[in-house]
């Protein structure tokens, strides 16, 4: 356990083999009474990866994982269904999901590949990030409310600007309360901050919710640093984009996509 202050050491607490509670450090940022989707995202993967085990599945590495956010991730007791949809040696494709009273929340589609050794054609074409040892510490708090964003060690790279930003995150937090998970579910547990880190608007004038998040990787990620490098994108029409590419202090390791929907707080918008 990372902390010693009385405080719950992990983002849930597991209730049953298939339940789970958030804690405080769950807390989302843009409502009080919902969960944040980041340590939700990792954890599904850490609920795959027990799966796995449990039925003896070949150690695959992960090289892409969707989510789907169905609908409101109320903070409260929830329950988790996993199942192998296309096993195999070589190609597997495993989907997790998230229930509350019984009622789909997230759902996560994670395909597993096999490892061959193709370091005499490998080519990363993105360069690597300062070290978050270099990078300026920048609270995220500055910017966001809720149990999650205060349980994180974040550090800005560079200047900011709206829509782009690139920053390190780290977490002194553990995924579930007494196990340990893998670290690429650790590393996904951070990934859906991007949205958060190179706001366009103010987030008390305008709301940018993500409703899905999709990552490839093409390498495991390492460490217990998740680099961060994004841009956001609003259209004209309701839509937006927060494309990232993500960082472990070794380099790139792939890339994250998540869709938007933009619109105003209900507060500014004018009377009729």
């Amino acid at each position: 356990m990372r902390e010693t202050t009385g405080r719950p050491s992990a983002y849930f607490e597991r209730v049953a083999d298939d339940r789970l509670v958030p804690t405080v450090h769950a807390g989302g940022a843009w409502s009080d009474d919902e969960q944040h989707f980041s340590p939700v995202g990792g954890l599904l993967v850490h609920e795959i990866d027990r799966h796995r085990a449990r039925e003896g599945r070949p150690a695959l590495p992960m090289g892409r994982v969707s989510f789907d956010i169905l609908g409101r991730i109320g903070f409260e007791e929830f329950e988790v269904e996993v199942e192998t949809v296309r096993p195999g040696r070589t190609i597997e494709l495993v989907q997790a999901t998230m229930l509350i009273g019984g009622r789909s929340v997230v759902t996560a589609r994670a395909w597993f590949l096999a490892t061959l050794d193709t370091e005499a054609v490998a080519v990363v074409d993105a360069g690597q990030l300062p070290g978050p040892e270099s990078a300026e510490p920048w609270p995220l708090s500055s910017v966001w409310s809720g149990g999650y964003i205060a349980s994180l060690d974040t550090r800005r790279v560079g200047q900011a600007r709206p829509g782009r930003g690139t920053v390190w995150a780290s977490s002194r937090v553990d995924l579930v309360a007494g196990e340990r998970a893998g670290a690429t579910a650790s590393f996904v547990a951070l990934v859906d901050t991007a949205n958060g880190i190179a706001v366009r608007q103010d987030p008390a004038e305008w709301m940018f919710p993500n409703l899905d998040l999709t990552i490839h990787l093409f390498r495991q990620p390492e460490g217990e640093w998740t680099g961060l490098d994004t841009t956001v994108t609003f259209g004209g029409s309701g839509q937006g984009l927060t494309s990232t590419v993500l960082h472990d202090v070794r380099g790139p390791v792939g890339s994250a996509q998540q869709i938007l929907t933009v619109r105003p707080q209900p507060a500014t918008v004018p009377a009729r």
